[in-house]
């Protein structure tokens, strides 16, 4: 008998502030502790982050409500900030008020470099509907994807400029959700026509088809390189015209499995396989 694992809930992250967000993503003082022991320390989103050791900002809003309601720190306790871009800075909170808290810098900032692939999706995703495309766009944000692109087909339609800036919002506060170092570009919508000479200019380009080689079997024969590509097909896939266009221009057909899988399904399964095989190929420090 199979073992049924409940899955974890995650809100609607667009129509949610990120307070209410905050208390889902709350750790117990004993958790925190834990976090501690391992050399982790609790690390928090500022655009501002002090430019020295010794330097004092100022943090307020959902940041201070999340440090000071959810987690109940109190002063003197150490954090770190991040900035979204790449840079971290360690600290402590100096003092507490209604309004907010001040944070010193123990240390200078640092600039932590990806060293993993970057990975570039191109999703024909334009059709999803009931928030499919945001929770593609959430997750693609956390599994670590450097940039995602809406990719317009023979059989995807185009996406409004007003959904652009509803997915621009979930990748903000997924950024902030996994406390992730660097951005996540959202691109605007490209047709195939664009995306050729990219993936001609692209060592490893990835294209997600039905009977294809497994990726597995691609993977052990492909070496790390610092940027790749995904490409998912949209509900219905590819024309053949379409993939022949994109094997001619240097993409490599890799197959997903033996079901038939939803284009979000398709991306993260893709995405999440590519991270961790990354993560294998990491050398030691």
């Amino acid at each position: 008998m199979q073992t049924l694992i409940s899955r974890p809930y995650f809100p609607e992250l667009l129509s949610r502030s990120w307070r209410k967000f905050s208390r889902f993503q709350a750790f117990s003082s004993a958790s925190l502790s834990k976090n501690q022991s391992r050399g982790g320390l609790p690390r928090f989103y500022s655009e501002l982050l002090p430019p020295s050791k010794g330097n004092i900002i100022r943090v307020q809003g959902d940041e201070f409500w999340h440090m000071t309601k959810v987690l109940r720190l109190s002063e003197n306790d150490r954090v770190e900030l991040f900035n979204g871009t790449g840079g971290v800075i360690e600290g402590c909170i100096q003092r507490i008020d209604r309004s907010g808290l001040d944070f010193m810098a123990l240390e200078d900032p640092k600039v932590i470099v990806p060293r993993s692939t970057q990975w570039h999706v191109f999703a024909a995703f334009g059709s999803l509907k009931g928030g499919r495309a945001d929770w593609l766009i959430e997750k693609c944000t956390e599994l670590g994807a450097s940039s995602v692109t809406p990719l317009l087909t023979n059989r995807s339609s185009s996406i409004t400029e007003n959904r652009v800036d509803r997915l621009q919002r979930v990748v903000l506060a997924a950024i902030k959700q996994c406390q992730r170092l660097h951005p996540m570009t959202l691109n605007p919508p490209t047709k195939i026509c664009s995306l050729l000479p990219i993936v001609k200019k692209t060592k490893l380009s990835l294209l997600a088809a039905a009977e294809a080689t497994p990726l597995v079997n691609t993977l052990a024969l492909s070496r790390k390189e610092a940027n790749g590509l995904i490409i998912i097909g949209p509900e219905g896939d590819f024309t053949e015209e379409e993939v022949k266009l994109m094997t001619e221009a240097g993409a490599t057909p890799v197959g997903l499995g033996p079901c038939r899988l939803r284009v979000e399904t398709a991306t993260i399964t893709l995405l999440a396989a590519l991270m961790l095989w990354c993560d294998s190929q990491q050398e030691d420090p």
